[in-house]
């Protein structure tokens, strides 16, 4: 195994073009365990920690441009207003030593369906920002997830950085997992509210091949939300409502049976989690328009 250890960025993408099987290595928190258990052994490793421009992040007006190598533990402590769902889905990653070197970037390189913070990106509505000598573009994470553990970077690319938008409304995030540090999870679900747009979106993980979405229950809650005029009032939401949600949400699933849970236990749990979620969001959200409405 060789080790590539370019010192600029521009440095790394001619690596990657010149050798496109070396396995990008940041925070080393997926891909050192695969190598130390033995279930892979890439020809080349290449260092990005002396990279900075990876460990940086820029605040734009609508939208965070999160540098592919930003620990989780900055995102807690820095981003919890602009990126709440991402930040509550930090938390819950392993330990502190893994969240001080782990970051997004080792999540959706690996793309595996358990990752922390692929419910909360399909959520907010991210971009993956990817680039190789060829040139940059911007993948909508919808596109990202391609199969189990696999993605649609190209094999001479590198993740750079990825664009979240800035939350517009109420962000939650929950997880089920035998304990709460150092867990993979059984089963996970974020979800976000996005007033400016009247929409709903969701990310659901560990129950199916790949993170996705739960689109009928997305457009079933923001058709309700708007019949209803409840996003103007923001009054209680009828708890029919909130069951169908769940319902919906369950039934997006595609599980299966392993040593961490049943294939109808992830169902069921991703049910109660899209009603607990929901409940979380829009009391906050009603929070926020009687704030609004008292100072008008």
């Amino acid at each position: 195994m060789d080790f590539l250890r370019p010192a600029t960025w521009e440095e790394a993408l001619a690596a990657k073009a010149e050798h496109p099987d070396a396995v990008p290595l940041a925070g080393g928190t997926d891909v050192m365990v695969e190598i130390n258990f033995d279930h892979r052994r890439p020809a080349y490793l290449m260092d990005l920690t002396r990279i900075g421009d990876l460990a940086a992040w820029e605040t734009g007006a609508d939208s965070v441009r999160l540098g592919a190598g930003v620990p989780y533990t900055r995102i807690m402590e820095n981003l919890r207003t602009e990126l709440p769902g991402l930040a509550l889905a930090a938390h819950t990653v392993a330990s502190p030593q893994i969240r001080n070197r782990g970051g997004v970037g080792g999540n959706l390189g690996t793309a595996s369906p358990a990752g922390d913070a692929h419910p909360a990106l399909l959520a907010a509505g991210a971009e993956v920002e990817a680039e190789s000598v060829r040139g940059v573009r911007r993948i909508p994470i919808d596109a990202f997830y391609t199969g189990v553990k696999r993605n649609a970077l190209a094999p001479d690319e590198l993740i750079r950085a990825v664009h979240v938008k800035k939350a517009t409304g109420p962000q939650q995030f929950s997880k089920v997992g035998t304990r709460n540090a150092m867990v993979i999870a059984v089963c996970a679900f974020g979800l976000a509210l996005h007033p400016d747009s009247r929409t709903v979106r969701t990310g659901i993980g560990s129950a199916a091949p790949t993170p996705i979405r739960a689109h009928t229950a997305e457009e079933f809650l923001g058709a309700a939300l708007d019949e209803g005029r409840l996003w103007e009032g923001g009054q209680d939401l009828p708890p029919s409502l909130a069951a169908e949600f769940a319902r919906l949400c369950a039934g997006a699933c595609n599980p299966i049976d392993d040593v961490r849970g049943t294939a109808r236990y992830r169902r069921h749990a991703v049910g109660v989690m899209a009603r607990r979620t929901l409940t979380w969001v829009w009391d906050s959200y009603r929070g926020e328009r009687r704030t609004t409405k008292g100072a008008a």
